[in-house]
């Protein structure tokens, strides 16, 4: 019943004016009252060419390898996205004698581009509101509201099967909306050759490194260029092969010479990852003190490990770069996160809206002995130490050093080698991956989350391992990881068998034993209160939205395609304007300070470029300067990054790579007069193409205009 009140009051809200410049939009259904007001505020298109038509903006749109977004800018299939997001593929081909990560990379013909396992491309076909089908697919086998998960993916199972006979190509996955309110069946068409073709060095392509992240201004040259290889004789799909060639899209975007001014349209299209608008002011207490605080202190304990090893070790370097970079990207995004929840008392604005809601509530009935804030209040408070536990075991032991990543794989189901009738010559093995991680790194790093762990958690969350590190090693965590990494067959490149006796005793099974025996009594601790606090907040947006029926809604991002429409424009920035570009001069100035600030060190090559007296085409017409990056006040989050950026033509502007200082607290809570997305201009990047990479080649291609 719930469910048909909810899409009750979605067809009221289509038909309402909408706010401008906030939002994170589905293109299939996009409201008409959207439409008109992105068109009062500069975008000229038909509405057919977003979605609909064979020339539609979503059809030059990719989710980049399952994290970012790109852009097909070329009848050759180029894609352009930001430099961190292909900065793996662009650190994997990278050796200490062949740095391209720090001296970047241009493939001079189609032979020169460099493949890259496991990266794809995945292009939306198309997308359809699932949710009445569910529902009389539910009623039918007697399925209730709260167990649904075996019905969709059985759903999902079908429509695959199906679609597969008219094209095998392609995929349908079904994602939750509005809080399992609501469920759409995606298309997608994935290529999964991509080769990288153009990088810009990491002293340009992350400028500022963390100095400057989440920061304006900014001078970051923030890309990388692929291209999307096919299968020869049909265009379509193929994994790697010599024999592919460039896919040839049905449209890509056209590149924009044009510039932008204050007060332009501005679009993006991309795969927004994940934010929580909707969740209770409980809920955003919790994500503040268990997960964002723990994140902060966690992180910046491994990273120091890394950063002392890695500016000591080019090769190191190398290995880390990429890792160093993800890391402390949410570091860094967590802190600002919470300040901006301290600053702008997201909590008590949240409790005054809760207030309204019980008000309404009260007033209406409307899922009165349903929805219980007491309860929700009670959920979350009793489960809060577990909960904070969790994100300090998450952050200490998962994805964090090799052996126990191994540890845990070991003990979890590796796919087993060997005769099926034999267990104990049945084995499994891990392919040397050295070129990916450091001993001595890999060591200190596991040696001092092991201490910081026990430092930050009660007695009921340790791995029995504590007691053999009490007892025999008197407390010594650097010892004890020594001892596993010289004992344990884990880390020796050697067959393991898991069914002989000495499998059992082997010190790093131990830990991958112990560790999931700590995962299994949290998830017993929280299993309980999980789903209790999702119905809870689930019926919570319920509510809110029938309050709101005069406002629009759109869901929380969950990594599908969505649209964010607003204008380029600058914002306060400690009281004073912040101006809505930077340009070539700024960047030369910081360039000065590499001396005290090494995040701002570039070749001396860099300086000459960026220090020259006229920069040709380059130029904006109205400013008379060389524009690098650019704010608009368009919606984002992660996942965003790569994002193209679009005027009200739907020409390329630029790409989107960061948002400020006041957009940390975006995932939770939209502030339109501080949140700015931060851009770069897209004619900065066709410069350093041009003009660094001499990539005459790809400028043809792309044909900007």
């Amino acid at each position: 019943m719930m469910k048909r009140i909810f899409f009750f009051l979605l067809s009221l809200v289509a038909l309402l004016p909408a706010k401008a410049d906030e939002g994170m939009w589905t293109l299939y259904n996009l409201p008409p009252a959207v439409y008109e007001q992105m068109k009062a505020e500069g975008f000229m298109l038909p509405y057919s060419d977003l979605y609909d038509s064979p020339q539609a903006i979503k059809n030059c749109v990719v989710n980049f390898s399952g994290y970012c977004t790109g852009v097909v800018v070329s009848p050759n299939g180029l894609v352009f996205t930001n430099h961190h997001c292909g900065f793996e593929s662009i650190r994997s081909h990278s050796t200490v004698e062949h740095d391209y990560m720090l001296n970047g990379f241009c493939a001079k013909s189609y032979a020169e581009e460099l493949p890259n396992e496991n990266m794809f491309v995945s292009f939306m076909r198309s997308q359809l509101d699932i949710t009445d089908r569910l529902e009389w697919l539910a009623k039918k086998q007697g399925v209730n509201d709260d167990d649904w998960d075996g019905l969709i993916d059985s759903l999902q199972t079908a429509m695959n099967d199906s679609v597969k006979l008219i094209d095998p190509t392609l995929t349908v996955e079904i994602d939750a909306f509005y809080e399992g309110n609501a469920y759409y069946a995606t298309t997608y068409q994935r290529f999964n050759d991509l080769r990288l073709v153009f990088a810009i060095p990491k002293s340009m392509g992350k400028f500022g490194g963390d100095t400057d992240n989440w920061m304006w201004p900014r001078q970051t040259c923030d890309f990388s260029v692929f291209r999307i290889y096919a299968d020869p004789k049909t265009n379509g799909p193929a994994d790697y092969s010599a024999e592919n060639v460039p896919y040839h899209p049905q449209s890509w975007a056209p590149v924009s010479m044009q510039g932008y001014k204050d007060g332009d349209f501005s679009m993006t299209i991309g795969f927004p990852g994940s934010t929580s608008r909707y969740l209770s002011s409980f809920g955003i207490k919790e994500m503040r003190n268990a997960e964002n605080t723990t994140r902060v202190q966690v992180r910046g304990v491994k990273q120091a490990v890394m950063k002392k090893h890695m500016d000591a070790s080019e090769a190191v370097r190398i290995k880390y770069d990429s890792k160093y970079a993800q890391s402390a990207n949410y570091w860094k995004n967590s802190m600002g996160m919470n300040k901006c929840i301290d600053s702008v008392n997201i909590i008590g604005l949240k409790q005054q809206h809760e207030e309204l809601i019980k008000a309404y509530q009260e007033k209406t009935g409307f899922l009165k002995g349903k929805l219980d804030f007491t309860k929700l209040q009670d959920l979350y408070a009793s489960r809060y130490e577990h909960i904070r536990s969790f994100y300090y075991f998450y952050e200490s032991f998962i994805r964090t050093n090799e052996l126990v990543t191994r540890a845990m794989r070991a003990v979890n189901g590796m796919p087993l080698q060997g005769p099926e009738d034999n267990d104990k010559k049945q084995y499994f093995e891990f392919k040397d991956n050295s070129d990916e991680w450091d001993a001595d790194l890999d060591k200190e790093v596991l040696a001092v989350m092991l201490k910081n762990y026990r430092e930050h958690v009660g007695v009921q969350y340790l791995p029995d391992f504590y007691e053999t590190i009490d007892k025999k090693f008197k407390g010594d965590y650097q010892k004890y990881v020594d001892y596993l990494y010289k004992k344990s067959v884990l880390m020796k490149g050697k067959k393991i068998y898991p069914g002989k006796k000495s499998f059992l005793k082997d010190p790093g099974i131990a830990v991958g034993i112990d560790l999931t025996s700590v995962i299994a009594t949290l998830q017993m601790y929280l299993g309980g209160s999980m789903a209790e606090i999702e119905e809870q907040e689930k019926m919570l947006c319920a509510a809110k939205l029938q309050m709101e029926q005069d406002m629009p809604h759109y869901s929380d991002a969950n990594f599908t395609m969505r649209l964010s429409y607003g204008q380029v424009g600058e914002y306060l920035l400690n009281g004073q304007p912040s101006g809505y570009y930077t340009t070539a001069e700024s960047m030369v100035a910081k360039m000065k300070q590499a001396d005290r600030i090494a995040d701002y060190f570039a070749e001396p090559e860099m300086h000459t470029l960026l220090g020259a007296s006229d920069f040709g085409k380059y130029t904006d017409k109205e400013t008379g300067k060389m524009q690098l990056c650019f704010l608009t006040n368009n919606d984002i989050t992660g996942g965003n990054s790569g994002s193209p950026m679009f005027d009200g033509k739907g020409r390329l502007i630029g790409l989107a790579f960061d948002g400020n200082w006041d957009s940390l607290s975006s995932d939770i809570f939209f502030d339109k007069q501080l949140a700015r997305c931060i851009g770069v201009d897209i004619r900065y990047v066709l410069f350093m193409m041009d003009k660094w990479g001499h990539a005459d080649r790809l400028i043809r291609e792309i044909n900007p205009q």
